[in-house]
């Protein structure tokens, strides 16, 4: 008999006591996502991360206490919780917003009016260690990335330490590809993927995908382009 896969856990973390049980019946209709605690400010998330160990913490940019970008990055800093992902709900955001979500250490962010199906398959995405943007965010993130990238702009000397494998690995992470997504691109094993990206990650001496994103498109690696029409491009800056 084929065994299921175990469903999403996900923790919730909001101000409002009627946004967090709206976010845990739109997530709880979908029988492969789990709610797996909630709470109401920055010291309650991390309390609740440390106990419950979810796969996706989602964040109110408003949250009370430290805002949802350093509790973003206590998350991700924290050995007991490593490996947590990080989907942030807000409004339109600045670039430096984005920016400084990004480099947080979060893998995805949604406006505040995302229906359910977006919701949930921001979840899923995320927990398999992929990004996702609404397509107004990503377009806002690409158009920065645009307006910066320079094709002269010298790659940094570390990347020199990199396989050829793990360039390319780099440059998948980089168009938005899952490590499912990668393993099935290259023929590889999704164990082998995951290993890819890690030591990509420790060479380069980065803590998040997101940096790796922020990394490959400043050495020039990736060049950004502005058509998010297709899913995979509307992705394009995973973390």
């Amino acid at each position: 008999m084929a065994l299921t896969s175990a469903p999403v856990r996900v923790l919730l973390g909001a101000r409002v006591g009627f946004v967090r049980a709206g976010l845990r019946a739109l997530l709880e209709e979908s029988s492969d996502i789990t709610v797996a605690g909630v709470a109401g400010n920055s010291d309650e998330v991390l309390a609740e991360a440390r106990a419950t160990r979810p796969d996706v913490v989602i964040l109110d940019i408003d949250l009370p206490g430290l805002d949802a970008i350093e509790t973003t990055r206590r998350i991700v800093t924290d050995r007991p919780v490593a490996g947590i992902r990080i989907l942030i709900l807000g409004e339109q955001a600045d670039a430096n917003e984005l920016f400084s979500v990004l480099q947080a250490g979060a893998t995805g962010f949604l406006l505040k009016q995302a229906g359910p199906v977006e919701l949930a398959g921001a979840v899923r995405v995320v927990a398999d260690g992929g990004a996702q943007f609404s397509p107004s965010i990503a377009l806002r993130m690409v158009e920065r990335f645009t307006s910066t990238w320079s094709p002269t702009r010298e790659i940094p000397a570390r990347l020199d330490e990199l396989t050829a494998r793990q360039r390319e690995v780099m440059v998948l992470v980089a168009a938005g590809l899952t490590n499912r997504e990668i393993a099935e691109r290259l023929v590889i094993s999704t164990a082998t993927s995951k290993t890819h990206v890690s030591r990509t990650m420790m060479k380069l001496g980065v803590r998040t995908r997101s940096e790796l994103v922020t990394l490959a498109y400043e050495a020039g690696l990736v060049r950004a382009r502005l058509d998010v029409t297709d899913r995979a491009e509307a992705r394009s800056l995973s973390g």
